[in-house]
């Protein structure tokens, strides 16, 4: 009786077991048939054919025009970043890296779903009007930007040079709406300047130095070089790097820049995205950028680097960097939190693929995107002091005001320059003051000071 009940238990354990196994791998089995590529290219190939066959207007598509759409639809259902780039698309996006394009000089990207102003780029339409980093277009022309994507709403900014385009902006900060007419221009950047919007770079009082980086374009570590050149020959003993209102650019150029304050072999920036790929496809993103060159340049001399809203992607890796590694003093605002890693993947018909590959991280492994670079010393400006700030900064900006703005533009503070300032001011008279660390004895000095002297004792 005892085996009858002991072969039965095993028994229906067995038939358990051999249930939920096919079930489980069933449902595998569909999964895998669900995400198979094959079978799903023959959906998207009869989709194609059906559109082409039965849609009313469709003697007026190209196979093109529908692969093109399904590609944008594609790219935009992963992150704000990606975008499919048809040929014009990605000749702009070179242009840019170049540094001139024709359009109103506003960065923008999307955050929380809205088409938000990154930073307005100095000496621009974006700048004159008063526009500021934070602020959401939520009109172009008329049009709402509820359902633009980011690339629709960049190649409805951009436009032929001397035409108007009208935007409505909204200002989180005070929660009001306001309309822009503005003219295109062509934007012509210079990605390196000093405090007057030159490149002359005079030495300011306490010898401290100052150099503004607008964007990170192809020749930004150049330019940097020949600005550091020119202040150490007047003696320089601080630097003041700005990097308010850049939304960023190049990850080359970002670590290129870094490389001139740090020594040789120092970790600057990792990039982490995906360990594996499917089946063995395609290349890994996680990568580690050190330091080469020529070692720090400025021998160790004090820094700080300026950051607020308007600072994003490269602007975070070298703040975030030189944060990290204790080499320089980071004041000012929160930056943007733009962190990805947007990769261009050419592809045969002159189109390109801007794929989000991997994340930042700072050299202490802390995550750049979507949360910022906190400064180590925080300083808050208004926005009407960041507008005013702007335009005195713009050429002709003070001089197109009313009179009863213009005074009060003309003599704006910055507070966050002038704190920098001070701090440097300081911690420069403090080294010159401090007292020169004591010579060290020698090692046979060491031991003549240790040893008793012998008296002679003649008793």
């Amino acid at each position: 009786m005892k085996r009858r009940v002991i072969y039965g238990t095993v028994a229906l354990a067995l038939s358990l077991n051999l249930v939920i196994g096919a079930r489980i791998y069933l449902n595998s089995a569909q999964a895998a048939e669900k995400d198979g590529a094959y079978p799903n290219l023959q959906l998207f190939s009869y989709v194609l054919e059906k559109v082409r066959q039965d849609y009313v207007d469709g003697q007026k598509l190209t196979y093109q025009d529908l692969v093109y759409g399904a590609l944008k639809g594609m790219l935009n259902t992963l992150d704000p970043h990606s975008e499919f780039m048809e040929p014009d698309k990605y000749k702009e996006l070179q242009n840019d890296t170049q540094g001139a394009f024709g359009g109103l000089g506003i960065v923008i990207s999307m955050k929380d779903n809205f088409v938000t102003v990154v930073a307005p780029m100095e000496d621009t339409p974006g700048v004159k009007a008063g526009i500021l980093s934070g602020d959401r277009i939520v009109k172009i022309d008329g049009r709402s930007t509820e359902k633009l994507s980011l690339q629709d709403a960049v190649k409805n900014l951009r436009g032929e040079p001397g035409t108007e385009v009208r935007i409505a902006v909204f200002r989180p900060s005070s929660s009001q709406v306001k309309e822009y007419t503005l003219k295109r221009a062509v934007i012509n950047i210079d990605m390196v300047k000093d405090i007057n919007g030159k490149k002359e770079f005079p030495l300011g009082d306490n010898k401290v130095g100052y150099v503004r980086l607008t964007q990170f374009g192809e020749k930004t570590s150049e330019d940097l070089e020949a600005a550091l050149r020119k202040l150490k020959s007047q003696g320089m003993q601080a630097l003041i790097l700005d990097l308010r209102w850049n939304p960023g650019g190049l990850l080359e150029q970002a670590v290129a820049v870094c490389e001139k304050f740090l020594p040789r072999g120092q970790k600057i920036v990792t990039t982490e995205g995906r360990t594996d790929s499917p089946k063995g496809r395609g290349e890994t993103q996680n990568a580690v950028r050190k330091a080469g060159g020529h070692g720090d340049e400025l021998n160790k001399m004090p820094m700080v680097v300026l950051v607020n809203l308007g600072s994003a992607s490269a602007s975070e890796i070298v703040a975030g960097c030189l944060q990290d590694l204790k080499r320089a003093i980071v004041l000012g605002e929160k930056t943007f939190g733009k962190g990805s890693v947007q990769s261009i993947l050419p592809l045969p018909d002159g189109s390109a693929l801007r794929l989000t590959t991997a994340k930042y991280y700072t050299p202490s492994h802390k995550v750049i995107h979507e949360e910022g670079i906190t400064p180590d010393i925080v300083v808050p400006i208004t926005d009407e002091e960041e507008r005013d700030i702007l335009l005195q900064r713009t050429p002709g900006g003070v001089e197109s005001l009313d009179a009863k703005d213009r005074d009060r533009v003309a003599h704006a503070h910055d507070a966050q320059l002038e704190r920098a300032l001070d701090l440097l001011k300081g911690i420069t008279l403090f080294t010159s003051r401090a007292p020169a660390p004591e010579k060290k004895l020698a090692k046979s000095d060491k031991m003549a000071a240790a040893k008793p002297t012998a008296v002679q004792n003649d008793e």
